[in-house]
């Protein structure tokens, strides 16, 4: 379970990183969006998820379930979701005004 969870992870990292390098600014929004997933995904697995247990201490349970990673990621995928929504109008308004759309405005054949 270990190396499928660190393939994942990888795939997900190297999809991101290498989108982010492309001249184009669809693929860098591809790009972050791959990033923040694996981001998201390696929290979500550190946290030591566990099922069928209270997210908080109850009396007479001496196992808990730590809600800490699900908040984190829950505030990650808002907070990314926004972001994301604002690079795509960043990116459009450049399209409008450059009438191309790489990353740095210049047209390259």
């Amino acid at each position: 379970m270990e190396a499928l969870i660190a393939i994942i992870l990888g795939s997900l990292t190297t999809c991101g990183i290498y989108l982010i390098l492309r001249g184009r600014t669809f693929p860098v929004v591809l790009g972050l969006t791959f990033l923040s997933y694996a981001v998201n995904l390696f929290l979500l697995i550190m946290g030591r998820l566990t099922i069928g247990k209270p997210p908080i201490l109850v009396a007479g349970v001496s196992d808990y379930a730590d809600p800490l990673p699900q908040a984190l990621v829950l505030t990650a995928i808002v907070i990314g979701f926004a972001m994301t929504a604002f690079v795509i109008v960043l990116s459009l308004k450049a399209y409008s005004e450059l009438s191309n759309d790489h990353v740095d405005g210049k047209h390259k054949s």
